[in-house]
């Protein structure tokens, strides 16, 4: 079953194409600051997703390996892209929050969990990768510290 969501607007709608039943968090500096608190992301493949209102949409190359979108009239952050070379490049991770039903949506994974801070816990037993540990996952270094 797709997956619907939008922005708080409406401008912007996305849809997700395949059974989708994941969903991840991330704890990266960017994304809460961005989001205003931790980001949900649900990731689908470049031909795995359709948008609406892409005229609404404001682009921002947040990093070396992606870009973040958000409606230019509401301001809903709405998905990261990724953006470097290879097998994942045009992946987009979708904020969960502009969901219109989560659904049986189950957290299978959280990344950047070093940077997550202490104010919060997920439940459950996941894979938790540090920024490093994600960062090779996708081919990419850490920046140096």
């Amino acid at each position: 079953m797709a997956l619907k969501g939008k922005c708080a607007c409406g401008a912007v709608g996305f849809e997700i194409l395949k059974d989708q039943k994941e969903v991840g968090p991330c704890h990266c500096d960017i994304c809460r600051a961005w989001t205003g608190g931790v980001f949900f992301g649900i990731q689908a493949g470049a031909d795995e997703a359709r948008l609406t209102g892409e005229e609404h949409l404001t682009i921002w190359k947040s990093s070396d390996w992606a870009e973040r979108a958000f409606c230019s009239k509401c301001g809903s952050s709405l998905f990261y892209r990724l953006t470097m070379p290879g097998p994942a490049h045009g992946e987009y991770h979708f904020a969960a929050g502009g969901l219109e039903d989560w659904g049986d949506l189950k957290v299978v994974g959280e990344i950047y969990v070093d940077k997550k801070p202490d104010a919060y816990e997920f439940a459950g037993d996941h894979p938790r990768l540090t920024e490093a540990e994600f960062l090779a996952s996708i081919g990419m270094e850490a920046p140096p510290s």
